[in-house]
């Protein structure tokens, strides 16, 4: 028997990255998938196949797109739900169009708001949240990403707030905030040698984490070795920030 076998779980941006191995390492405790994503409808059916789930597509830079992901999940249930699909881009002051603010507000907070208030009647009793945050909402950021930022420190405030709100249904509520990860989002950012150099030299591990890492801690939130959590935001980066 598994953690959470007969259980299922919801994560969005479930695709690629972070979100494909939280789903992995989900299903690997025995939970019944499902897998949402945006674009990359190849890599997500394969996903969906490999564990036996479901994968739905919704883009949820817009209102039309969380209403299509809530139509496709009207009969089900869930005792996990992870808001994990996010936006990475910088915005610098001076230099930033409108519709790049709109896209990271509406991806990074109004989709996450929208999608768990919209799903809140289908979480079974003791369900688990876990919000994907960052350690961007903790510190300033250099290079243009302080909308970045601020939205990662938004969720960090909805984690705290929705884990009082939510306790009277026994509904734990956490984030994880990782630092530093090698993935799909961040890979561009990579290639620059230098880039990637000066974030090892800020790690006191002198290397960046990786995707099995986050989603461990995941698995850790979402399972009964952490029954007395609730309301935090779990900082996963290997010391990056303290």
């Amino acid at each position: 028997m598994t953690e959470f076998t007969g259980q299922t779980a919801l994560i969005t941006g479930a695709s690629r990255g972070i979100g494909r191995a939280i789903a992995l390492a989900l299903a690997r405790e025995g939970a019944n998938v499902i897998v949402h994503y945006r674009h990359s409808d190849q890599e997500a059916e394969t996903l969906a196949a490999e564990l036996r789930g479901r994968a739905v597509q919704a883009d949820l830079s817009s209102s039309n797109g969380v209403h299509r992901l809530l139509d496709s999940l009207k009969s089900a249930k869930f005792d996990i739900l992870v808001n994990n699909a996010g936006i990475w881009k910088p915005t610098p002051l001076g230099a930033t169009e409108e519709d790049d603010v709109r896209l990271l507000l509406e991806v990074n907070l109004h989709a996450v708001f929208s999608l768990t208030n919209s799903l809140l009647p289908q979480l079974n009793r003791g369900a688990r949240i876990v919000n994907i945050s960052s350690v961007a909402g903790r510190v300033g950021i250099a290079g243009g990403r302080s909308l970045y930022g601020a939205t990662k420190a938004a969720i960090d405030s909805l984690t705290k707030s929705w884990a009082l709100e939510l306790a009277p249904r026994d509904i734990r509520v956490n984030a994880v905030a990782p630092g530093y990860v090698e993935s799909d989002m961040t890979a561009k950012y990579f290639d620059d040698p230098a880039v990637l150099e000066r974030a090892i030299q800020r790690s006191p591990f002198h290397r960046i984490g990786n995707v099995d890492e986050v989603a461990d801690a995941v698995v850790f939130l979402c399972s009964q070795q952490s029954r007395w959590i609730t309301g935090q935001s779990l900082n996963v980066s290997g010391g990056f920030v303290i």
